[in-house]
């Protein structure tokens, strides 16, 4: 591994995007794979959407309502959900929530900000 293939990010150090008036995100990226923090606040409706990328969502704080492929899954605290590249998803946040994202491969979208979510 070369030396310039290291590198520290301070989540403190990253600004915070705002998305909507409901939702907020710091981003974080490596070669092939996105970390994000996203900040929801109760109410905050993530129409539905698919996307290339597999993407695993962690619950810190709070609880989602999710439909995945026509599923309905809450995720609380502490919960893990792993939803397919390719697979239609929604979210809402139960109540205010935090939660940390990784997308692989990284969602260009969000960086070029064309996405609707």
């Amino acid at each position: 591994m070369s030396e310039g293939a290291v590198r520290l990010h301070r989540w403190d150090e990253i600004a915070l995007e705002k998305v909507t008036e409901m939702l907020s995100r710091k981003v974080v990226t490596g070669e092939h794979e996105m970390l994000a923090q996203a900040y929801l606040k109760r109410g905050c409706l993530v129409p539905v959407h698919s996307h290339a990328s597999e993407q695993m969502t962690y619950v810190l704080q709070g609880a989602l309502r999710c439909l995945v492929a026509g599923e309905e899954i809450t995720v609380r605290e502490g919960e893990v959900l792993h939803i397919p590249s390719g697979v239609q998803h929604q979210a809402e946040a139960l109540e205010d929530t935090f939660e940390l994202d990784v997308f692989s491969p990284i969602r260009e979208d969000w960086l070029d900000r064309t996405s609707e979510e």
